[in-house]
């Protein structure tokens, strides 16, 4: 079947370079999900790449389990349009990462990655989800060596980084890192729902 356009010609816009919402914000969600359609419908206006969530994370340390708990979220949700690695089950981690990847690379043809991760940040800014293009580092707060992975990113900062690093994210409060999964959660289907409406959940997924 062919893929359909993501969206009406009416509906086009320019996604703002990167946008930052705090998980308290009760616009967060739909601002964050139309900014994501945006980004995929400007990087693949035709709809014919397969979408992948890479959530990096572990589930070892409360505050960097962010993107597994997004990760298991999203596999919740029903007819979701895009593969999820990254979960609390089956985390993506340092010791996994390029393996994760190669195997992406493997079993999905040419895919848009949407990756998320936690990330440490200035005293204000703790609680800040933001979204922009473009690939993250990960590990990069804590001095690791990582591959950059995405062509999309999510972050949120659930602490206040700059000191002592691995010990603040094993004692970053579990409340806040669950409440930012969910809304990052809710603002990937919802974008990923608007931009691939028109696929089938195999075609979306890219399922081989």
């Amino acid at each position: 079947m062919a893929p359909l356009p993501f969206f009406t010609q009416h509906q086009e816009t320019i996604p703002a370079p990167k946008i930052k919402f705090y998980y308290q914000d009760p616009m967060a969600v739909e601002k964050l999900s139309q900014t994501l359609a945006a980004h995929l419908k400007e990087r693949d206006p035709e709809g014919s790449c397969p979408l992948v969530v890479v959530c990096i994370g572990t589930d070892r340390s409360t505050g960097d389990c962010l993107g597994p708990l997004v990760g298991t979220h999203l596999l919740r949700m029903p007819d979701l349009p895009c593969a999820v690695y990254g979960t609390l089950d089956e985390p993506v981690h340092a010791s996994n990462l390029t393996e994760k990847l190669a195997y992406i690379k493997a079993n999905h043809a040419n895919p848009i990655i949407i990756a998320v991760d936690a990330c440490l940040g200035q005293a204000e800014n703790v609680g800040a989800i933001t979204l922009a293009p473009g690939a993250l580092k990960p590990g990069a707060g804590v001095n690791k060596n990582l591959p950059e992975v995405g062509d999309i990113h999510f972050t949120g900062i659930v602490n206040v980084g700059g000191y002592m690093e691995y010990f603040v994210l094993q004692n970053t409060r579990l409340s806040i890192v669950m409440r930012m999964a969910q809304q990052i959660a809710n603002a990937i289907y919802q974008g990923v729902c608007l931009a691939y409406k028109h696929r089938s959940v195999a075609v979306a997924r890219g399922i081989q």
